[in-house]
C-alpha cells in the first residue's frame, strides 16, 4: 500500500485525545471557588422536575428517569426539602376509639403540630379521672341520696312485712327473717314452737297452724309482688345518681378540653362520645373495681388514649419521605395483633402508619426496581393514588388468608406527590405494559448520561468537586487535578466534547484519591494522586485483563500481531466484568466454498451470537451481491466464526472486519496480522461508529506492547469515532514515538487496503475493477462459483431428460 494513502488514514496524536489543562481554569485551589447546589448539565431534567413539584392537578406524579450515579436521587432530594420548607405544613392525623363500633376507629384530623398536645391533654385526663374516681362516689353528698334510695326500698319492704307479721300474730305465728329469707314458725303461750314440740301437738292443731301458714304465705307473696318493680325503681333511681355524679364530677374535667378544641368538629364528637361511655365505664373500672392501680391506668388508655398517626412540627413545611424498603407494611401502615394465652387481639392503638401517612401532604420517593419487586405494592398505590385515599388494610385479606378478627379504621384523604425513581428500561416497560402508569405519572424527569462541554459546565464542573470535597471533609483540589478529572470524566463519556454525568463514579475517583493524600501526608489534592488513584484501582480490577494477556502470550489464545494469513484478521471486543471493562482482540476468521448456503455466522447456529450480531453478518450478504455480484447471482457458502469465543456475542463492531477476512478468503489474498480492526457497516460498505472503542485500542496496543513495539502494528477504526477518542498516555507516547498507528477509514475499500497492504481497486463508470486488483479478484471468484453453480444445474436436467423420455415411452397408447 503507498504510504501516501496510509499516511492520509493514519491519525495524529492530538487527535486521539482532548486533554484538559489547568490553565483552562481560573483558580489555583477548589476552596475559591463558590459551592454549586444545582445538578450539573442537566436543564430539561430539573425544570422537568420543577413543573412536575410545582403542578398541583391530581396525576402529575414524577418519574426520575436515568441511570445510578449521574445525581438523579441527591438532586432529587435536596430540590424537594428546599421546595418543601416553602409550602404550607399538612394536617396531624390520630385514631381514637369509635365506640359504638371498636372495629371501625375514627381517624381525627388535627392543626398542625397539636396532635402530641392532643394525646397529652388525653393522659391528663386519664390521670384527672383516677383521682376523681371513686372519691366523688364517696362525698357525703352522694352517701345520702344512695341511703335515701336504699331507705325508700327498705321502707316499702318492711312495710309490706309489718302487714304479714301484724296477721301472722292474730294467728299465733311467729315471722322471721334474715337477709335472704322469710319464715313462719308456730307459737304456744307466746312460745315459738321447734319441730319435736310441734310434733306432740293435736293433729287438729297441726293442721290448722298448716292452714293458717299456708293463708299467710299466699298473703306474703301479694304484699311483695311488687317487690322486683320496686328493686328496679331502686336501680334506676341509683343509676340515674351514678349518672348525674359522674356527669358533675367529669364537667370541670372536660369542659376545659372542649372549649380549646370548640373548632374541631371531630375531637368535640370524640369528647361526647367519650363522656357517654365513661357512664359506664367509671361505674365498672373505678367504683366496682376492687383497686385501682397501674393497671386500671393501662386499661383506660388502651380506650381513651388517641394513636398517633402522624404529627409534624408546626413550621416545619411538607414533609419529604424517602422509603428505602417499600414493602406493603411500610408504604401503607400495618395492623399489629397480641397474643392471649393463643387468641389474637388488636385495638386501634395497635395500627402503626406508613410511609404515605407520614408523606401525605408532602411528596414521597421510591426506587421503582424495589418498589416493584415488593408483591400487592403497585397495585395499592395506583388505587390510592386514584381515588386520593389512604387505606390501612391487611394485603391478606382479599386473598381470604387472614384467619382472624380485625380493624377497618377509618379512610384518610390522600394528598401526596410521588417520585419515583428507576431505569430507561423500566420507564418503558410500564408504559408498554400498564395502562394506568401513564395517567398517574405524566412528569418524565430524563437525567442524561452525558453533558456538553462549555466554559459554563467546566465552571460549574469544577464547583461540583468544591461541594463535594467541602461536604465530606476532603482537602482542596488543585487546578492540575481538576483538569485532571475532567479528562477521565470526558474518557466515561467517550467523547472529546462532552462529559460524563455519572457524578458517582467521579466522586469515587475523588475519595480515593483524596485517601492516597493522606497517605502521602499532603496538603491539596494534585494530578499525581488522581493517577495514582486510577492505576491502583486498574490493579484491584485487572485481574481478568491480566490472565487473557499471559494466555496470549504464551499462544493459548491464538492472536499474531506479525505476518499475513488468507481468511483471518483481529478483531476488537469490549469484556466487562463487574465495575470494570477492558478491550480484548479475538481473531475473526472466514472460509469460502462452493455451494448455496449463503453466508453462514457460526455464533447464531450456536445460539451464542446476538440479535445485532446477526444483523451485522447478514448485512455482509447485502454488501457483496451489490458490490460483486451485478451480473450473476450470489451463490457462495461461507462461514464467519469468532474465534476461541465461548460466551455471548453481540453487537455489530465486529462486521468491518468480517467483512474484510470473507473478502481475503474470496481473492485468496493474506491480511497483515499487525492490524486490529473494529467497525460497523451498512450495505453501502460505509464504515459506522461503535462503541467501547477506547478500550478496544488499548487492549490491542497492550498485547503488542508486550511483544514488542515494531513500528507497523495499528488500529483500525471508524473515521467517526474520531470524536470518542479518549485513549490512554501509554498509547499516545508510542504513538508520537512512532511505534503504533492508529487509522480511521470511512468505506470498507480503505479498511482492506491497510489490511492488505495496496489499493484494492476502485470500479470504472462501467463498475469493472481494475485487472489484477483485490476486487477484481472477488468478482472473478464469485463469477466462477457461479458457473460451477450453473454448470451442475445443467448437468443435471440434462440426466433427467432421458429419464423422462422412457417414462413417457412406458404410457400406454390410447385407442
Amino acid at each position: 500500500m503507498p504510504d501516501s494513502l496510509a499516511a492520509g488514514l493514519r491519525l495524529a496524536p492530538e487527535a486521539l485525545t482532548h486533554p484538559f489543562a489547568p490553565d483552562q481554569f481560573n483558580f489555583n485551589l477548589t476552596e475559591e471557588l463558590e459551592p454549586f447546589r444545582g445538578v450539573l448539565g442537566q436543564e430539561r431534567a430539573v425544570e422537568a422536575l420543577q413543573f412536575g413539584v410545582a403542578m398541583p392537578r391530581l396525576g402529575y406524579n414524577v418519574f426520575v428517569m436515568g441511570e445510578p450515579g449521574t445525581g438523579r436521587f441527591s438532586f432529587v432530594k435536596r430540590y424537594l426539602k428546599a421546595e418543601a420548607k416553602r409550602l404550607r405544613t399538612p394536617a396531624d392525623w390520630v385514631y381514637v376509639n369509635h365506640f359504638d363500633e371498636p372495629r371501625e376507629p375514627r381517624a381525627l384530623e388535627l392543626p398542625p403540630g397539636t396532635a402530641s398536645e392532643f394525646i397529652a391533654d388525653i393522659g391528663v385526663l386519664i390521670d384527672n379521672l383516677l383521682a376523681t374516681f371513686p372519691a366523688a362516689f364517696e362525698h357525703p353528698a352522694y352517701q345520702q341520696k344512695k341511703s335515701a334510695i336504699d331507705r325508700g326500698f327498705n321502707q316499702r319492704y318492711d312495710k309490706a312485712l309489718d302487714v304479714i307479721e301484724k296477721l301472722s300474730l292474730e294467728k299465733s305465728v311467729a315471722l322471721y327473717r334474715d337477709s335472704n329469707n322469710i319464715a313462719f314458725t308456730p307459737m304456744k303461750d307466746g312460745k315459738a314452737l321447734d319441730e319435736a314440740e310441734f310434733a306432740l301437738l293435736p293433729e287438729a292443731e297441726r293442721e290448722r297452724f298448716h292452714a293458717d301458714i299456708a293463708a299467710l304465705e299466699d298473703r306474703l307473696n301479694e304484699e311483695l309482688a311488687s317487690l322486683p318493680q320496686w328493686k328496679r325503681e331502686s336501680s334506676n333511681q341509683l343509676r340515674q345518681l351514678n349518672e348525674e355524679t359522674i356527669t358533675l364530677a367529669l364537667q370541670p374535667l372536660l369542659a376545659p378540653l372542649s372549649e380549646k378544641y370548640a373548632e374541631n368538629a371531630g375531637v368535640c364528637g370524640y369528647l361526647q362520645a367519650m363522656q357517654v361511655n365513661l357512664l359506664k365505664t367509671v361505674v365498672e373500672q373505678l367504683v366496682e373495681a376492687e383497686k385501682v392501680d397501674a393497671q386500671t391506668r393501662k386499661l383506660l388508655e388502651e380506650q381513651y388514649s388517641p394513636s398517633l398517626v402522624v404529627g409534624h412540627h408546626a413550621s416545619g413545611g411538607a414533609p419529604v419521605v424517602f422509603e428505602s424498603h417499600p414493602t406493603y407494611d411500610n408504604l401503607f401502615g400495618r395492623i399489629e395483633y397480641g397474643n392471649d394465652q393463643g387468641a389474637l387481639y388488636t385495638s386501634y392503638r395497635q395500627l402503626r402508619p406508613g410511609a404515605l401517612h407520614r408523606a401525605n401532604g408532602g411528596f414521597l420517593v421510591l426506587e421503582a426496581e424495589k418498589m416493584l419487586g415488593e408483591p400487592f405494592v403497585w397495585e395499592a398505590l395506583k388505587r390510592a393514588l386514584h381515588g386520593s385515599k389512604l387505606k390501612m388494610e391487611s394485603p391478606l385479606g382479599e386473598l381470604g388468608r387472614l384467619a382472624t378478627v380485625t380493624l377497618t379504621p377509618q379512610v384518610i384523604p390522600l394528598q401526596v406527590k410521588v417520585i419515583i425513581i428507576g431505569s430507561r428500561q423500566l420507564y418503558y416497560a410500564l408504559q408498554d405494559h400498564d395502562s394506568d402508569f401513564q395517567e398517574m405519572f405524566r412528569v418524565l424527569v430524563d437525567f442524561d448520561e452525558e453533558i456538553p462541554l462549555s466554559d459554563d459546565s467546566l465552571e460549574q464542573f469544577a464547583q461540583l468537586l468544591k461541594t463535594r470535597t467541602s461536604e465530606e471533609g476532603m482537602a482542596p483540589l488543585n487546578a492540575a487535578a481538576v483538569a485532571r478529572l475532567a479528562t477521565y470524566s470526558a474518557r466515561l463519556a467517550e467523547h472529546q466534547q462532552r462529559l460524563s454525568a455519572r457524578i458517582g463514579d467521579l466522586f469515587q475517583l475523588v475519595s480515593e484519591a483524596d485517601f492516597i493524600r493522606q497517605l502521602a501526608g499532603d496538603q491539596v489534592t494534585d494530578a499525581g494522586h488522581i493517577e495514582r488513584a486510577l492505576k491502583a484501582k486498574a490493579t484491584r480490577t485487572g485481574r481478568v485483563s491480566a490472565r487473557i494477556l499471559d494466555d496470549m502470550l504464551a499462544g493459548i489464545i491464538l492472536i499474531d500481531t506479525a505476518g499475513a494469513a488468507v481468511g483471518k484478521c483481529n478483531g476488537l471486543t469490549v469484556l466487562e466484568v463487574g465495575d470494570s471493562a477492558f478491550g480484548v482482540p479475538a481473531r475473526i476468521s472466514a472460509t469460502v466454498y462452493p455451494g448455496t448456503s449463503g453466508i453462514v455466522d457460526i455464533e447464531r447456529e450456536v445460539n451464542l451470537g446476538q440479535p445485532i450480531h446477526s444483523k451485522g453478518v447478514m448485512i455482509l450478504t447485502g454488501y457483496l451481491g451489490s458490490r460483486y455480484a451485478q451480473e450473476f447471482p450470489l451463490a457462495i457458502s461461507a462461514s464467519i466464526a469468532l474465534e476461541q469465543s465461548y460466551g455471548y456475542v453481540d453487537g455489530d463492531s465486529a462486521s468491518l472486519g468480517e467483512v474484510c477476512t470473507l473478502i481475503s478468503a474470496l481473492s485468496r489474498t493474506p491480511l497483515k496480522q499487525c492490524y486490529a480492526i473494529t467497525g460497523s457497516i451498512n450495505q453501502f460498505g460505509e464504515v459506522q461508529a461503535v462503541g467501547g472503542v477506547n478500550e478496544k485500542i488499548e487492549g490491542f496496543f497492550r498485547l503488542c506492547e508486550a511483544r514488542g513495539l515494531t513500528g507497523e502494528q495499528g488500529v483500525i477504526i471508524p473515521h467517526a469515532n474520531v470524536a470518542t477518542l479518549m485513549l490512554d498516555e501509554r498509547v499516545l507516547q508510542a504513538v508520537r514515538g512512532g511505534l503504533f498507528n492508529v487509522y480511521a477509514v470511512r468505506q470498507v475499500d480503505e479498511a482492506l487496503s491497510l489490511l492488505v497492504g495496496q489499493a484494492v481497486g476502485t470500479a470504472d463508470e462501467q463498475g469493472l475493477f481494475p485487472e489484477g486488483s483485490v476486487n477484481a479478484r472477488v468478482v472473478e471468484r464469485l463469477r466462477e462459483i457461479a458457473e460451477m453453480d450453473l454448470e451442475e444445474d445443467d448437468h443435471e436436467s440434462t440426466k433427467e431428460l432421458p429419464v423422462k423420455a422412457a417414462r413417457a415411452a412406458e404410457q400406454p397408447k390410447q385407442p
